[in-house]
């Protein structure tokens, strides 16, 4: 997979898989450099920089395929690999950062926290009371203020619809590694008469600029 840029970078997902492959790892970087042990106790990770951050990322990417889980856009695993070009912005009240997109089957939309956002000012941690964004509750209600003006109704897949359809600017050429969430038939198949599309909402790994 490659790419120019990175955009987001979940940490969290990343450590969290990370702690499954090889569980000392989730306590020191790939370096193999020793943890603070107060790091520890808050139940954090010491990261060596940017260069780590990615080698960690690598080292899951590569677990996912190596164990089948990751799949294409039109026939999603539990984790899906794309490229695609898509608009993004930060959703509601600016927790959320939404990407949206289109393949030639499959309606494609990414949530997360902006917190992963690479280049946004960010706290160390959220508030206890505000779940982080690629939680579906927060991510599916702040969709549903992107995507209309007034009240919308329950079906999640038809709130990915309206929410791309939302989106405005330009689209760039991105390529995504993402957990899918929700997988199905588009609930309008009168917007596309001509063929069948499905709906797929994931919570992102990572998004890059693609080449």
């Amino acid at each position: 997979m490659s790419f120019r840029h990175y955009l987001y970078v979940s940490d969290a997902k990343v450590d969290m898989l990370l702690s499954r492959i090889a569980p000392e790892s989730a306590l020191m970087g790939t370096a193999g450099t020793s943890p603070d042990p107060t790091a520890v106790e808050a139940g954090r990770h010491v990261h060596d920089g940017a260069a780590d951050r990615f080698a960690r990322l690598q080292r899951v990417l590569r677990h996912l395929g190596d164990r089948g889980d990751l799949g294409e856009v039109d026939g999603p695993a539990p984790y899906v690999h794309g490229v695609l070009p898509m608009q993004w912005g930060p959703v509601g009240d600016g927790d959320t950062v939404y990407f949206g997109g289109y393949s030639d089957r499959t309606i494609v939309g990414l949530g997360g926290s902006t917190g992963h956002v690479l280049s946004a000012a960010r706290a160390e941690t959220q508030p206890a009371h505000r779940p982080a964004g690629s939680l579906m509750p927060a991510l599916l209600h702040q969709l549903a203020e992107l995507a209309a003006e007034d009240t919308v109704g329950p079906d999640a897949l038809g709130t990915v619809v309206r929410a791309n359809s939302a989106l405005r600017g330009p689209a760039r050429r991105l390529e995504f590694v993402a957990q899918r969430i929700l997988h199905g038939p588009c609930p309008y198949p009168e917007l596309y008469p001509v063929e069948e599309r499905t709906v797929l909402l994931g919570s992102p790994l990572y998004v890059a600029l693609a080449e």
